[in-house]
């Protein structure tokens, strides 16, 4: 049979209250005693009984991480950097996909598996910013992405127009004049893709170039098949270009195999630049230089506030909106 609390207590020689603070790791109990409570666990080979250590305290130890997409480098590199900050504050996580899908976002909100956790980081994709106040919850929840701002919930995100403009500017810096754009989204203004735009127009203008429509390819998803698709329709259209601004690595990298299989040089006759600094990105041929958006530290930022949350429900109500520094990452495409 499985050794409990009562067995530890005894064998250790200390009351059942001794062990329990031993093992919920309470601060106030003598070093002597926490060391002879620990080699009864070590001997009988104790394990907590999580499941009514829950019931007792209401907490789960488990928060909810809900993505849009998995199957992108950036999302599924940003998971591990969720878990590896959670497991620091001794946390599980877990782990959902809504492939970006509104209905399925909202339902993620209400579902009952919800209830098994904690708390939530959400980065919604088909949800925008009059979803605003489906946010309000009754659980500490921290909102990641660029679909929704200023809702009633702490936002941690990065700064896409700031980003956009810098890799730009960059590409400009270095004397090209007719900068494509790769993955543009129709009529989007809030969201990665439009942010992203803006920055690159905030550049354009800045150094008194005309923005040319003809240069910027749209895509609905940011795959690297889509960076492909449009790069082979941006060279079949004619339109001239010397330098190539993706919108995300996934991209970026696709938009690279068709240029040089078109038997364009990267970067001497189109410098290439993407962004979210993939792993992929470091060990593409040449390798990409790209925008680190601060991946590490938006999931450091998201745990640790969704923690204090958690921890304290009686805080203010008023949400923090957190952005992030980006950098760029100098690398062969440029």
């Amino acid at each position: 049979m499985a050794a409990t609390l009562h067995d530890v207590a005894k064998l250790a020689g200390v009351s059942i209250k001794t062990v329990s603070n031993v093992v919920n790791d309470y601060v106030h109990v003598r070093p002597e005693t926490r060391e002879r409570v620990q080699r009864a666990i070590d001997e009988l080979a104790y394990r907590p009984n999580l499941s009514a250590r829950s019931l007792r305290s209401g907490k789960s130890g488990v928060i909810s991480l809900v993505l849009p997409e998995l199957g992108l480098s950036y999302f599924a590199q940003l998971a591990d950097a969720v878990i590896a900050r959670a497991d620091a504050h001794g946390l599980i996580v877990q782990v959902e996909q809504t492939n970006g899908d509104r209905e399925r976002e909202i339902a993620m909100l209400s579902s009952p598996r919800r209830q098994l956790a904690d708390g939530l980081i959400f980065s919604p994709l088909g949800m925008g910013q009059e979803d605003a106040e489906l946010l309000q919850v009754d659980y500490p929840m921290v909102l990641l992405g660029e679909r929704i701002f200023g809702g009633p919930v702490d936002h941690v995100t990065m700064r896409n127009t700031e980003a956009a403009k810098a890799a730009t500017e960059l590409l400009l810096a270095g004397g090209r004049r007719r900068v494509a754009v790769i993955g543009a989204h129709e009529n989007e203004v809030i969201g990665s893709a439009g942010l992203r735009l803006e920055g690159y127009r905030q550049a354009l203008d800045a150094a008194g170039i005309a923005y040319d429509p003809r240069l910027v390819t749209y895509t609905t998803l940011w795959h690297r098949a889509n960076g492909a698709e449009s790069m082979a329709e941006l060279i079949a259209s004619g339109a001239e270009f010397d330098a190539v601004f993706a919108m995300n690595d996934a991209l970026a990298l696709g938009a690279m195999r068709v240029l040089q299989h078109a038997g364009y040089r990267i970067p001497e006759d189109v410098p290439l630049v993407g962004f979210d600094n993939i792993e992929e990105a470091d060990y593409a041929v040449p390798s990409l230089t790209t925008i680190d958006p601060g991946r590490a530290p938006i999931a450091a930022r998201a745990v640790d506030l969704l923690v204090e949350r958690m921890g304290d429900p009686g805080r203010p109500e008023s949400a923090e909106e957190i952005l992030v520094d980006f950098e760029i990452i100098r690398r062969e495409s440029h």
